[in-house]
């Protein structure tokens, strides 16, 4: 299996595409102004304590209230307060006096059963750590047990462990590596091992430890020249900690369209994959990056309520508030009596494949119910049932899947940290706007040189891009003198005509030399 990353940088959002020969398995998108994510770290202050709940709600900054529950609140929440209390005790900003978390004393565990009103008062500052990010109408989820992770190892302040992931099933590497970091980890600070840490060299390790520690020294020194609610810690760009999380010996190209975060991700990969480096390249061909490597059709067929994925049958995707239920259809395949277990069976195994992208594509979570076309064997429910645990074993969330019940139904729980990721589909009527009647749509070149002639004449722009759906660029290409000839000699001009699949058939972008956006529409275009 060859995998990818496809890096697509714009002026307000980064998205991420992961292929897996050719075939896209992992969306995200991040605003490039975006806060509260998963891993940041907060100076917050307690605002209301919920003893029924046992959990409080605290104020890190956000419009709603974040939720920590007592049980997210790490067992060495007590040795976390007594250095956060001599921390902020000193004089504000003199970074030299901040206690050491090496020569602090560990405190007893609280307990586990113990009550939130007996830890927590309102008013209190915690250091918390954004567990989830908010969903829907509800506010961060957080936990006060702090953590930086890095590619081989996670550090944890404020306790004194080293453990090792259970993936590692080799009892005499799972020794080497406890031996190794308990030799190398600083005091009060545990280390969980991850799987990726499999067969490394102490080097390696000691490098990565140390990276974490500066991490956190370098950020934990804010706390004395800040008020609470305030940022302590922002987790790495999304682009960085998802390579971070999936790079593995398979990735053959990382192709990226922005300078700075193709440095940073280079200068990543170098750090955790020294001489491999160059499977990170700069993407400078002219149509979009997404349209180039195929992505921005595959968005298109693979989002929508209806997905159509074999011989005709296909998904139905609905998403609700309690739940995301799936119902399979068999479509136009032969529905014979003398067929009708083995249609079944085979569009279900297919459905099966295709769930498990889409639940990754779409980073669904919490609860999934899927409707497979009911089956009479008991064997092929077990099949299908094994089938389904082995497509979803390369899922990095964590989930847990049940055998059909008796209605045919399969129960799926996956670990949910973001919202769902949601494509609209569908494509606004570009011609009317909305109002039913149109131009001829003739004009619309006509329409377009207008524009040209305004951007030349009167705002003395003399190179730049015009990004339309294919088709129109196709036809604005066509012939032995094509229309963008006629424009570049009529107006003196550098002008680009670039097919961009995101555009709806008559939508339209002026891009200047420096890759921004030029606003030509019409006060009844943007209406």
């Amino acid at each position: 299996m060859i995998s990818e990353l496809v890096v697509d940088v714009q002026p307000k959002e980064v998205s991420i595409a992961v292929l897996e020969d050719k075939n896209l398995v992992e969306l995200q998108k991040e605003a490039r102004n975006v806060s509260f994510a998963v891993g940041d770290i907060y100076l917050g202050k307690v605002k209301k304590l919920m003893p029924g709940l046992n959990a409080a709600f605290i104020d890190v900054g956000y419009k709603k209230d974040a939720f920590l529950h007592y049980l997210d609140l790490g067992p060495n929440f007590n040795t976390q307060q007594k250095f956060l209390k001599q921390a902020l005790g000193e004089q504000k900003g003199d970074a030299k006096k901040l206690p050491s978390v090496t020569k602090i004393q560990l405190l007893p565990e609280i307990e586990k059963d113990g009550s939130i009103s007996n830890v927590l008062k309102v008013g209190q500052e915690v250091l918390v750590q954004i567990a989830k990010e908010p969903i829907s109408t509800k506010g961060p989820r957080l936990t006060s047990e702090i953590s930086f992770a890095g590619r081989y190892i996670v550090l944890i302040p404020f306790a004194d462990k080293v453990s090792v992931s259970t993936k590692i099933k080799s009892s005499e590497e799972r020794a080497r590596l406890r031996q190794l970091i308990q030799s190398i980890k600083p005091k009060n600070f545990s280390v969980i091992v991850r799987t990726s840490s499999e067969g490394k060299r102490v080097a390696e390790l000691d490098h990565e430890l140390k990276t974490l520690l500066k991490r956190w020294e370098d950020n934990i020194v804010k706390i004395t020249k800040v008020k609470a609610p305030a940022l302590i810690y922002e987790e790495t760009a999304r682009a960085v900690a998802l390579l971070r999380d999936i790079f593995n010996p398979s990735f053959q190209n990382i192709y990226v369209n922005d300078a700075d975060i193709y440095h940073n991700i280079r200068d990543y990969v170098s750090l955790i994959a020294p001489g491999r480096e160059d499977i990170v390249q700069r993407y400078t061909g002219e149509l979009p990056i997404f349209d180039n490597f195929a992505i921005t059709k595959q968005i298109k067929s693979l989002f929508g309520r209806t997905v159509t994925y074999k011989s005709g049958a296909y998904l139905i995707i609905e998403h609700t508030e309690a739940m995301h239920v799936v119902d399979v259809n068999s479509g136009n395949r032969s529905k014979g009596s003398d067929a009708q277990e083995k249609t079944a069976i085979d569009v279900n195994i297919a459905a099966a494949d295709e769930i498990a992208r889409q639940l990754r594509l779409r980073d669904m979570g919490g609860i999934i119910v899927v409707d497979f076309i009911d089956m009479a064997e008991a064997s092929n429910r077990q099949k299908l049932f094994e089938h389904m645990t082995k497509a979803m074993a390369n899922d990095r969330a964590k989930h847990n899947i049940l055998p059909l019940s008796k209605f045919g139904l399969m129960q799926i729980t996956r670990q949910r940290v973001r919202p769902a990721m949601d494509v609209d589909t569908t494509e606004a009527c570009p011609t009317c706007f909305g109002t039913g009647t149109i131009k001829p749509s003739i004009l619309f070149t006509d329409n377009l040189e207008g524009k040209i002639d305004c951007l030349v004449n009167k705002h003395n722009v003399k190179k730049f891009a015009l990004h339309v759906h294919p088709y129109v660029a196709a036809f604005i290409k066509s012939g032995k003198f094509p229309l963008s000839w006629k424009w570049k000699l009529k107006y003196s001009i550098g002008i680009k005509v670039i097919p961009n699949q995101s555009l709806a058939f008559l939508e339209y972008k002026f891009i200047d030399s420096d890759k921004n956006e030029l606003d030509m529409m019409e006060e009844k275009e943007i209406k």
